[in-house]
């Protein structure tokens, strides 16, 4: 294929996804808006009245970052994971895979769906939680990064999973079971320097601690780890996950059979 042909193809891929968004928005945009209402009011307003500062913030500002990037990444795994799966399901993926379309520009776009998702959901959560608190902006570059490499890399895992899911129970499997606890013990709601030594050294597995480390030293200035670490894991994930996304189209693993 020529560059224009790959950029034809490339851009097609992109507005199906990002259409696609907005057919599904009742369920992809709604609930999660309004599960971080609850969050913020349960845990912010209830809960936070009665929690001293942590690291000179008030307890909503702590949190806030953490519950703004969440729906972000679960967005970004569910659209890739959901729209490879009905792709598979509606064997409409077969009109991708019989095309000369590189697997690069496949896996694109996918991903633009993801990011698309991911931002918007960015943007909505941030004015919810305006709702609640002020929102400080340390770097908005660090932010735009930490959304972008931590929706790529959701996306990624989210595109294996639609690859190998054979039901749509296996599609939720990695957000009930994976990335639910990961999010959790990310230290959303507390600060892993709290913990006891043996838990925090364990934490520092945890890829979801820097994301979530990196968008909070975005918006506070305030990390708990290293932030050049931070995004390194992030990005040194997020190419492994290309890598293999790339194998397992080249080898059509899971789409093919």
């Amino acid at each position: 294929m020529t560059w224009k042909e790959k950029w034809i193809a490339f851009c097609t891929l992109t507005r199906r996804e990002v259409w696609r968004v907005f057919l599904v928005w009742l369920h992809a945009i709604l609930p999660p808006a309004i599960t971080m209402t609850l969050y913020f009011i349960i845990f912010g307003e209830f809960v936070g009245r009665h929690i001293t500062n942590i690291h000179g913030f008030t307890y909503m500002q702590y949190i806030a970052p953490g519950l703004i990037i969440m729906p972000a990444i679960t967005a970004a795994y569910s659209n890739t994971a959901t729209s490879v799966y009905m792709a598979k399901f509606q064997r409409s993926i077969e009109e991708i895979l019989v095309s000369p379309m590189p697997n690069q520009i496949i896996l694109y776009g996918f991903l633009m769906g993801s990011l698309f998702r991911a931002f918007l959901m960015t943007i909505i959560t941030m004015i919810v939680a305006l709702f609640f608190t002020h929102l400080h902006v340390f770097s908005f570059m660090l932010l735009f990064l930490t959304v972008f490499l931590s929706t790529i890399f959701f996306g990624l895992i989210g595109f294996t999973n639609g690859l190998f899911a054979r039901k749509f129970d296996e599609v939720s499997f990695v957000p009930v079971f994976i990335l639910n606890p990961l999010t959790y013990l990310g230290g959303v709601f507390y600060s892993v320097q709290s913990l006891p030594s043996l838990w925090y050294h364990i934490s520092l597995f945890n890829p979801v601690l820097y994301i979530v480390d990196a968008f909070r030293y975005g918006m506070l200035g305030f990390a708990n780890t290293n932030i050049i670490i931070a995004f390194l894991v992030m990005f040194g994930l997020t190419i492994l996950m290309f890598i293999l996304n790339l194998y397992l189209l080249k080898k059509g693993s899971g789409i093919r059979q």
